[in-house]
């Protein structure tokens, strides 16, 4: 395993009994905070493969490492979502080199989620992957309307980014990616799926399964009818109150316990 930083992921490990609770746990060291984080990116792979999110080898969820800040986290190239466990997760230099790991890093993820943390030192988690209605409401190149509750958390809070080229390989167009998303916490991109971000990897993984949830609500609602727009000022108020940072990190809390129920190897 090449590990040039000479960094132990099982240091830090926490009790079981202090997961599940809906208060942020207080990590007292680096290595707390980076293992704390660790088993919660493994479980998004998890919890991803869960709702078939999965689509070959496409997709990636990342995490800043709270050390070496221009270093991220993130699943190795071809390997299953339901498969990954905290020791196969890679981590990867602002040259996109493989520092510590034994396989190698997938190109798009490196091209995308590089130029997203450079350029948002607020971001410290990021998720991608082909979702089912994630990718099928990109093609409509829109934004989605606040028509429920749920669909407010992204109000005014997510772009469109409607240049698709093919398969993310290089930097600069990672570089319009994060450009376009601005200070936003997510983006539609057009013909290829969702990007979502947060300060946690919960806030994260949460905003893309409620997102992908909102595409699917409002491709139902279209089918059928008109949608009645929920009023701007009223989902702006809601989206303070269902699309904070904390209301997204709690919202997760409950997926983890599933995926630490369902099969917590994640952990290993």
């Amino acid at each position: 395993m090449t590990n040039n930083l000479n960094i132990d992921v099982s240091k830090g490990k926490l009790d079981q009994k202090e997961k599940g609770s809906l208060l942020p746990i207080e990590c007292k060291s680096i290595e707390e905070t980076r293992r704390y984080n660790l088993e919660r990116l493994a479980s998004g792979f998890r919890m991803f493969a869960h709702f078939g999110f999965d689509e070959g080898i496409a997709g990636h969820i990342t995490y800043r490492d709270p050390e070496h800040e221009d270093h991220f986290w993130v699943n190795p190239f071809g390997m299953h979502f339901n498969q990954i466990c905290v020791s196969d997760l890679i981590l990867v230099n602002k040259d996109g080199e493989v520092v510590l790991g034994d396989k190698p890093v997938n190109t798009a993820a490196f091209a995308i989620h590089s130029s997203l943390h450079d350029a948002r030192p607020d971001v410290n988690a990021a998720a991608h992957s082909h979702s089912m209605y994630g990718k099928t409401f990109s093609t409509f190149g829109r934004l989605l309307e606040p028509i429920t509750q749920d669909s407010c958390a992204f109000f005014d809070n997510h772009v469109l980014f409607d240049d698709y080229t093919g398969v993310v390989l290089e930097g600069d167009e990672g570089k319009r990616i994060a450009a376009a998303l601005g200070d936003k916490k997510a983006a539609i991109l057009k013909n290829h799926g969702l990007l979502t971000t947060g300060g946690t990897v919960d806030e994260a993984l949460w905003a893309f399964l409620s997102m992908d949830r909102c595409c699917q609500s409002q491709i139902l609602a279209e089918s059928v009818g008109q949608m009645e727009r929920i009023p701007d000022d009223v989902a702006q108020l809601t989206k303070s109150q269902v699309g904070s940072d904390m209301a997204m990190w709690a919202s997760y809390q409950p997926l983890y316990d599933l995926m630490l129920e369902k099969d917590p190897s994640f952990l290993n």
